[in-house]
């Protein structure tokens, strides 16, 4: 594949092009690029053929805060490159304009955005794209060149003669290390070390409560504020140690500055030279149904060690138009730290007055705990919805009960939460003495029958019926029962899949500019988020 990236063109959200720039050959224009694009049908994948078009035309798509990108090629290209060139440049246009990145924004930045695009790609070939490396080329004047430190970028008029001669440049790239991840001359007044370990948890239960997928997928953000040229090993240790980590953590991923030799020889070591500021160190994927002794037979929830815990039961009632979502918070077990109990994992042999802190990892504390039931598109509406603590609201428009328990409840040591609803179905011509209202709306009135006509004598009820119109009743009522139901949640302090940090060592000897005695500060989160992950089948 020898094709390049022709041009990137940025819509706002009423479709208007924003910015147009090209990077190579004769690409379609904007104006004629977007109704190309819109003519196909949502939802629109993020690679699109033209096949129409001379020549025939890839377009690469990417929707966020309501911003279109399209970046489009004549060539074939690997999409995954162009893909994740989109993803660069929102970075970058987030860390040089400010978070999030609106219309407005490029609008009055053109001159910024210009030299973004300009040194992140080079006739169409991939170039530059780290946000520390950016910083030294791009010229940000202004308040905002003041925050990005532009006024020590090499070439910069200085406030000084002696930093104006010519030599000076020369120097600073010499003195200036050859990683394109970390920008040259970094100096901090405090320095500091900080790790966020974060977990999405996915789980599905049968409605025995068996798992039938249980995955985490997690993300290690780091944040350096150290000075010089700081060289770090992070050490991560497993459930049940350190040795079998690299069968753990299934498909690894890391920043460029991570020593990929040293992970190998000894998975669970991250040897790196950070970037400035945070990022993304590495991520993973666990499976979480090896560790429960899935192939045993007697795999339940309760193996997984959830939070949370979800039970559904329907067709309940004489008529089978009640259902119970019972909910049962579980104690989460704290595990010591060689950071401390402190806000951010603190620093090693820390203690606190009173006990652990709570959200850390030896008190972990659970979150917004939401429960959604989505209900059948027959559903008319809900009444009698009885929850045991907490707010549940129905919204028809999304045919989804939503049941939020606050955070007080939580805390109280409850374990036991309970939601009770009944269904109602579309009316039926059967069901005339069902009136909803109590005034005989819907009811026949009308007298086509002969005049004086001898009335029928009027059938007896009997228990039979009634048992007959029952059940009658719960089969109509059987399809208007949930299917499923989800709990949303986050815990600060744990993560499902055991995987802990156990130390962040600065090696003195191979770092420079560090400074003499200095010890960065160091800190270690931990944070779960299910958001509707855990969901049940009934």
């Amino acid at each position: 594949m020898t094709g390049v990236i022709e041009a990137l063109h940025i819509y706002d959200e009423h479709n208007r092009a924003i910015l147009s720039h090209t990077y190579s050959s004769r690409p379609l224009s904007a104006a004629h690029l977007l109704p190309l694009y819109l003519d196909h049908p949502p939802p629109r994948p993020n690679l699109i053929y033209l096949p129409n078009t001379n020549p025939p035309t890839l377009v690469f798509s990417l929707t966020h805060n309501n911003l279109l990108y399209l970046a489009t090629s004549s060539a074939e290209i690997e999409p995954l490159l162009v893909l994740e060139f989109l993803h660069r440049i929102i970075d970058a246009l987030e860390e040089f304009l400010g978070a999030p990145v609106l219309a407005h924004k490029i609008e009055a930045n053109y001159d910024v955005v210009a030299q973004l695009l300009t040194e992140m790609c080079d006739a169409g070939t991939v170039s530059t794209t780290e946000p520390n490396a950016l910083r030294d080329v791009v010229e940000v004047e202004g308040i905002l060149g003041k925050l990005l430190g532009s006024l020590s970028l090499p070439g910069k008029p200085a406030l000084t003669p002696s930093l104006s001669s010519p030599s000076t440049p020369s120097l600073l790239a010499q003195n200036a290390p050859a990683l394109p991840w970390r920008r040259a001359n970094v100096r901090h007044t405090s320095n500091e070390l900080y790790a966020d370990l974060v977990e999405t948890l996915t789980v599905t239960l049968a409605p025995s409560g068996r798992p039938i997928a249980a995955f985490a997928n997690g993300t290690i953000a780091f944040t350096s504020k150290v000075s010089g040229v700081p060289d770090i090993t992070m050490s991560l240790t497993g459930p049940s140690g350190k040795h079998n980590l690299g069968s753990v953590m299934e498909l690894p991923v890391f920043h460029p500055c991570v020593r990929l030799n040293r992970w190998r020889d000894s998975p669970g070591d991250l040897s790196f030279i950070p970037p400035d500021g945070r990022f993304i160190l590495a991520g993973y994927e666990v499976d979480l149904l090896p560790f429960t002794n899935g192939k045993s037979g007697n795999l339940g929830a309760n193996n997984l060690k959830l939070p949370v815990g979800i039970e559904v039961k329907t067709g309940l009632g004489p008529t089978g138009s009640d259902f119970d979502v019972r909910l049962n918070v579980n104690r989460i077990p704290g595990t010591t730290s060689s950071f401390g109990p402190s806000s951010r994992g603190g620093s090693s042999g820390g203690r606190a007055f009173g006990g652990p802190h709570t959200g850390t990892a030896a008190s972990p504390s659970l979150h917004d705990v939401i429960v959604t039931v989505p209900l059948p598109s027959d559903v008319r509406n809900l009444s009698d919805v009885r929850p045991s603590k907490g707010d549940a609201t129905y919204n028809p428009g999304d045919k989804a009960l939503e049941w939020h328990i606050p955070q007080k409840e939580l805390s109280s040591g409850a374990s036991y939460f309970s939601l009770k609803a009944t269904v109602l179905g579309a009316f039926t011509d059967d069901n005339e003495d069902d009136d909803p209202t109590g005034f005989g709306f819907g009811k026949d009135y009308s007298y086509d029958e002969p005049y004086q006509s001898t009335p029928e004598p009027k059938a007896v009820q009997t228990k039979d019926t009634e048992d007959e119109k029952d059940a009658k009743k719960a089969a109509q009522n059987k399809i208007l029962m949930p299917s499923s139901a989800s709990v949303s949640f986050s815990v600060k302090g744990w993560v499902p899949s055991g995987v802990k940090i156990e130390s962040i060592v600065v090696d003195t000897k191979r770092s420079r500019g560090l400074g003499e005695g200095v010890k960065p500060y160091k800190g270690v989160k931990y944070l779960t988020i299910s958001k509707g992950g855990v969901e049940i089948r009934c």
